[in-house]
């Protein structure tokens, strides 16, 4: 949307200047291009969809491009270098190079009766060497933004994601304006943590959360995701789960939890709260219901899972 909003006030003034010329085709070109950037941003706005419109944008880019330089000469040639950087900026490396590449045989085949070998080779020498680098500096670019996202949203101690991880996980399922799966939140929280800090030392405990998470991992769907929310208390995000399904997941865990060998010794156990995830709510308040349910966990006895909506099952 922000590459659409800047090319419009860019692209509009050199329209109305041939339209007012009278060399209506070129005008015709870039107003075509201003359109076409609203109507990305109408569909953007309304359905969220990025990558869809950043293709289109791309292929907008690399169309108007061409026909410009076919209606208006050898003179408007420059405009090839910052639309070909622009795909860099807006598509996958791959999927970039591959669109310029094939704007660049179109550009060729336009040029070649125009302009002797000599200089022709030196335009697509540059435009490739231009074309090279963005790659280079846009896959490195991508790589390190995706360990550093990966490395901001990670547990350093037991690997899951963390509370950050959680809220952005939270939010994005919230903002999702298409039609999506149901899901559900659940807390989970060791109980008498303390206890085992306590009288075993930190080592020992920070060695239970990552048997912990080990259990929940063994336990859990290829689609769900596990947070350390804080502390010994962890969220999960079920995926495609009803209410039901997912109370039975958490009694699932619950089981798996207090069977594992977490502490030598020392048996230990876990309470578990589940909440829906219905749309037209903010994630605060699953959060909070969750939360709830939880603590009712904790005073119903401990060991034991409670699902909103659902609390008179027994469960």
């Amino acid at each position: 949307m922000i590459m659409c909003a800047l090319s419009i006030p860019s692209i509009l003034p050199f329209g109305l200047y041939r339209l007012w010329q009278g060399a209506w085709l070129s005008a015709a070109v870039d107003l075509a291009l201003v359109l076409a950037m609203l109507s990305v941003i109408v569909h953007v706005w309304h359905t969220g969809r990025h990558k869809v419109a950043s293709l289109g944008v791309t292929l907008f880019y690399s169309a108007g491009m061409l026909a410009t330089i076919y209606l208006r000469g050898l003179s408007l040639v420059y405009w090839v270098y910052p639309t070909m950087i622009a795909a860099f900026f807006m598509l996958r490396p791959k999927v970039a190079l591959a669109i310029n590449s094939v704007s660049l045989l179109v550009l060729v085949a336009m040029l070649e009766p125009q302009m002797h070998l000599l200089n022709l080779l030196t335009v697509v020498v540059t435009i490739s060497l231009v074309n090279l680098f963005a790659y280079i500096f846009s896959h490195r670019t991508g790589l390190q933004n995706r360990e550093l996202h990966i490395e901001a949203e990670r547990d350093f101690l037991t690997g899951v994601g963390n509370r950050r991880a959680l809220d952005s996980k939270l939010a994005g399922y919230a903002a999702e304006r298409r039609p999506q799966p149901e899901a559900c939140l659940l807390l989970l929280d060791l109980d008498h943590f303390k206890q085992v800090n306590d009288h075993h030392g930190h080592p020992a405990g920070d060695e239970v959360l990552r048997r912990l998470c080990d259990v929940l991992r063994h336990h859990t769907r290829v689609t769900d995701e596990i947070f350390r929310y804080g502390g010994e208390e962890f969220a999960i995000i079920a995926h495609g789960a009803s209410v039901r399904a997912a109370g039975k997941l958490a009694d699932t865990l619950r089981s798996a939890v207090a069977a594992a060998p977490l502490l030598d010794g020392h048996p230990i156990t876990a309470s578990i709260g589940v909440a829906p995830m219905p749309r037209g709510t903010a994630p605060a308040e699953w959060l909070e219901q969750a939360d709830k349910m939880l603590y009712a966990a904790k005073e119903g006895g401990r060991n034991t899972v409670r699902v909103a909506q659902a609390a008179a099952d027994g469960r």
